[in-house]
Order: C-alpha cells, then structure tokens, then sequence
C-alpha cells in the first residue's frame, strides 16, 4: 500500500513539473544579424531578464543583415510553436507575410526600431524617432559650425524606423541649418562595416567641401569613422551616429568620430522579455504607464506604439562608463 501511495504522489509531482514546464513562455528574438557588439549586448540583456522572470527566451542572429534569413528563422519559430516572436526587423515589408502567420497561429509579435509594422502587437522605442534625429542634427550642425556638405547612412533603405530619424535630421537641417546641404540621397550602407568605409571614402574624394556624415546603422559611424581617420581628416568632417560604445570607443578617442546618443542595446533587450510577459499574463499596456528600463512611456493604441526617452551621450566624457558596462 506505502509503495503504492508513494508512486502516486511521484507521479503526481512529475505531472505538476511537467504541467509547469508546459506554462512556461517561450520567446524568440530575432534580430538584423548576430555577432556584432550591439546584438551582443541585447542578447545578454534577453538572457538575464528572461532567467530572472522564469522565461525560456533566446535570441537568434542572422549570419547577414538579410530580410531573408530573418523570414527563415521566424519560420523556424512558428514551428517550434513559441509563444512570443521578438523581431527588429531588416525590412519591414518583407516580413509581413510570415508575420501575419504568426500572427494567426496564436504567436504575439513584438518589434523593435520597426513603427507602423503590420502584424505586430506592440512595437517599442526607447525614445521618440523624430526628437532622436533632431538631436543628432543639432549635434552635427554645431560640429560643422552650420555650414558645409554632409551625408547620411541608414542600416538599409527599407529599415523605417532609419529612415525616421533620417528624415527627422534632414528636415531639421533644412528648416534651421540653411548654408549645410545635403549630399545625394540617403546611403543604405549603415549595417555593413565594409561598405561604410568604402562609401566613406568614395565621397571624401569627390567632395573636397564635406564636413559631415550622419551615420545610422550599427556599423554606419565606425565605417565612416575609420576611413576618416585612415585619411587624416579628423580636423575636417565631423563624424556623428549611434555606435555600440566599445566598438567605437578608440575612434572617439582619436576624434574620428565626435559622438551620437543611443539607448542601452542591453536594456532594450530585457524590455523584450518585459513585454512578453505582460502580454502573456493579459496586461495592459496604457499610456503613462511605467515600464522599467523606458521610464514613463507615450502609448499610441491605433498604432501600437510605446515611446520611451532615456538615451545616452556617446562623448568623450560619457563613453567610459558606458563601455565599463560592456557596451
């Protein structure tokens, strides 16, 4: 009779684990592409956020800055049946047709750097995209004394959110800054270290009147940043964008490149997983609301967006505790 309760209890116990095992959130982060120090950081951030709330979360990092093999690795996430999809996407339009699956197969999706995707959820800035370009603006503007030609880098033309704070710079520039102008287009060049080095140096020689690049992307300011110093041109273009801070640290430190402000790529990640849970236990999200790591948050509900406004200085003076905290 003992070995006969003592086996039921054991097999109630294991079917409790199990049941609790089953209860568990499982998400899957997919971001532009793996390896570099930004996504990095935001995958320490999933992880360790995702440990401290008892969620099974992980990121996933293309070997490329692909649209397509992000498709893929959402694929592989609707198949394993996840419950959470985090994405920032590489281009918004190529991924609506497998984030509309998805969506119908019960997944949540949450976007990051991504306004107004279809078939998302929520999407979350850390800061709004149009006061994030105008600081950056201002910022270049006092760097090349108003006047002078200057360029801008998105991580890819079909990135919305670059194309945001792009947008946001240029038109700052055109209403206040009248002696800058702008060369060309816009460079969708910001996510390839490579091709912004080379992009760098091709319009260093043909413009002898450029003094400034706005580099967006995660590879934008250090690319622009290396050909400026390998050409010795520290004293004449000034060299502004958001850059992972342990990357960049040496090239500001020369004065190749003068500064940017981002927010923390680790922080970013641990709201991820905030998110996914309150999703997940059926919270809502209001406007005014407090979500750590985004302060006081604006909640816009048509179009499931959640502004935050906590960035850093990527200055001279401001770098050294970021790149302490492994940025």
């Amino acid at each position: 009779m003992k070995k006969s309760v003592l086996a039921c209890l054991f097999a109630t116990a294991m079917l409790s684990l199990s049941a609790h095992a089953a209860d568990k959130i499982r998400m899957g982060v997919v971001v532009k592409v793996g390896g570099n120090a930004w996504f990095n950081a935001m995958e320490a951030g999933i992880k360790s956020e995702a440990a401290k709330r008892g969620i099974d979360a992980w990121q996933v990092g293309p070997t490329s800055a692909d649209p397509a093999l992000q498709v893929r690795a959402i694929e592989d996430l609707i198949a394993q049946k996840v419950d959470v999809i985090g994405v920032v996407p590489n281009d918004a339009r190529v991924l609506e047709p497998v984030l509309k699956r998805a969506h119908d197969a019960g997944i949540k999706v949450i976007v990051h750097e991504s306004p107004d995707q279809k078939y998302a959820d929520w999407d979350f800035e850390m800061v709004d995209a149009t006061q994030h370009g105008i600081n950056h603006m201002v910022a270049l503007a006092q760097c090349m004394k108003e006047k002078g030609d200057y360029a801008v880098y998105v991580g890819s033309l079909t990135v919305p959110l670059h194309q945001k704070w792009a947008d946001a710079a240029i038109n700052y520039q055109k209403e206040h800054y009248p002696n800058m102008h702008l060369v060309g287009d816009k460079f969708g060049v910001g996510e390839s270290l490579d091709d912004s080095i080379r992009t760098t140096n091709d319009l260093m020689s043909k413009d002898a009147n450029l003094k400034g690049i706005l580099a967006i992307g995660s590879q934008g300011p250090i690319g622009a940043g290396r050909a400026v110093l390998n050409r010795g041109k520290t004293d004449d273009i000034c060299v502004f964008g958001p850059f992972s801070p342990g990357q960049g640290a040496s090239l500001v430190k020369a004065g190749a490149i003068k500064g940017g402000f981002i927010w923390n790529p680790m922080v970013a990640g641990e709201v991820f997983v905030r998110i996914a849970e309150k999703l997940e236990k059926g919270e809502k999200i209001t406007d005014g609301m407090t979500i750590e790591g985004m302060g006081k948050v604006k909640v816009d509900e048509a179009t499931h967006t959640i502004l935050g406004n906590e960035t850093e200085s990527l200055d001279k003076a401001n770098l050294p505790k970021l790149v302490k905290m492994g940025l």
